[in-house]
């Protein structure tokens, strides 16, 4: 097949705020990518999807189906950016569709749906002014995170709170920096999982990750903030969690945990492939944090691929998996 690798790729500003390209892929990943579709007999082409000419150029250049990683150029609705154009030009693509993207961008929407659905999620609250009075039924500790952005972008240490001023300080700066609205939700201590879906066919969940924060005393930073996420391995800036997949659990949570990573997929309408990020807590509830329908596919990083390494796949293997998933969606279609 003639594959297009749509991408977004990471760089470097000084005039915007650290996290600002998180989201986006390193040079390093989308060449694994490229790669390893190559390595199984796909004919490749990188495609920018900031380029002023990516209109022009799916509109002249045959292409079989596009394998999409790009997170968009900007807005609450980037994530859809891409694959709506590419929909409006009748072109298959890897990964979920624009609803899906966008819904899961909105952290708020995402949890509304999981409560219609039954799926435990931490209660939660909307600051759209940072005026709001709080909502009493709330129980502290409380995290403030920018709404509708992905990576932990805007997730620090300092956002996990105890106390109302606290929290009106966090959520004031929050709002400052991203313009956008503040979701405030129960922080909820415990372990920290992360489930990870591949669609090709048939359901196939991954063995579960667990992200162990033990050894972060140093700087105790006990779940994913930007810089855990951005730094992880950084013994100076005691970043040193550690990975266990499959993650230590009896049957019965673990059937528990895979159920609700599931049925997270299947709410939100993820195609493809997912990560969904969960809290155990001490009563093993799993608890939704957001799910990822554009996760990470760095080969020696990123989460997913260490889940699939687990079920015994290798790298070139995973991508080739996702990318029959789309192709057999086309055949149907």
């Amino acid at each position: 097949m003639k594959i297009a690798l749509t991408y977004n790729l990471k760089k470097t500003d000084s005039s915007k705020p650290a996290d600002y390209f998180s989201e986006f892929d390193s040079e390093g990943t989308i060449n694994a990518i490229a790669s390893a579709m190559r390595n199984k007999g796909h004919s490749v082409e990188l495609v920018d999807a900031e380029s002023s000419l990516l209109l022009n150029y799916f509109k002249k250049t045959r292409i079989d189906l596009v394998f999409n990683i790009a997170e968009g150029k900007s807005g609450k609705f980037r994530e859809s950016q891409v694959p709506a154009l590419l929909e409006y030009l009748k072109i298959p693509y890897t990964g979920s569709n624009t609803f899906s993207l966008a819904l899961a961008l909105n952290k708020a929407f995402t949890k509304r749906l999981l409560n219609a659905e039954n799926i435990p999620t931490p209660a939660f609250q909307i600051f759209k002014t940072g005026k709001e009075e709080l909502d009493g039924s709330l129980r502290f500790p409380l995290i403030a995170k920018p709404n509708c952005e992905g990576s932990a972008k805007g997730i620090a240490l300092k956002n996990v709170v105890n106390a109302k001023p606290q929290l009106y300080k966090v959520i004031h700066e929050l709002k400052k920096i991203y313009s956008q609205d503040i979701l405030v939700e129960e922080f909820i201590e415990g372990r920290e999982l992360t489930v990870g879906i591949l669609e090709n066919g048939k359901i196939k969940v991954l063995p579960i990750l667990e992200i162990d924060f033990s050894g972060c005393a140093t700087s105790g930073e006990y779940f994913y903030s930007w810089r855990m996420k951005e730094y992880q391995g950084d013994e100076k800036l005691g970043l040193l969690p550690k990975f266990y997949c499959p993650a230590s659990l009896d049957k019965e949570t673990e059937e528990k945990v895979r159920e609700v990573a599931v049925k997270t997929h299947l709410a939100v309408g993820c195609f493809d492939i997912s990560r969904t990020d969960i809290r155990l807590d001490k009563d093993n509830i799993p608890y939704v944090l957001e799910i990822n329908p554009l996760p990470g596919l760095d080969p020696n990083e990123s989460n997913f691929p260490l889940m699939a390494y687990a079920a015994g796949m290798k790298y070139d293997d995973l991508i080739e998996a996702i990318l029959s998933g789309a192709a057999e969606r086309k055949e149907l279609n």
